[in-house]
């Protein structure tokens, strides 16, 4: 199962695209297509054990301190 956080767009922030990209709903940003392999559980990577921002965001939530990233 993907990253609940990945989701695929063609815009955001001012930036617009012909094609859909990766983009990261905590880090509120378009991400490096090596990233999006670690969201979407690609190449024995998982989300939840090897991406960085998934682990800070879920720490903050356990802690209460979560304030974006809400997933779909």
């Amino acid at each position: 199962m993907s990253c609940p956080y990945l989701e695929y767009r063609q815009n955001a922030d001012g930036h617009s695209f012909d094609t859909a990209r990766a983009y990261c709903m905590v880090a509120n940003q378009f991400v490096q297509p090596m990233r999006a392999d670690i969201c979407a559980d690609r190449y024995d990577l998982a989300h939840d054990r090897n991406c960085e921002i998934f682990l800070e965001h879920a720490d903050s939530e356990r802690n209460g301190d979560a304030t974006d990233g809400e997933p779909s």
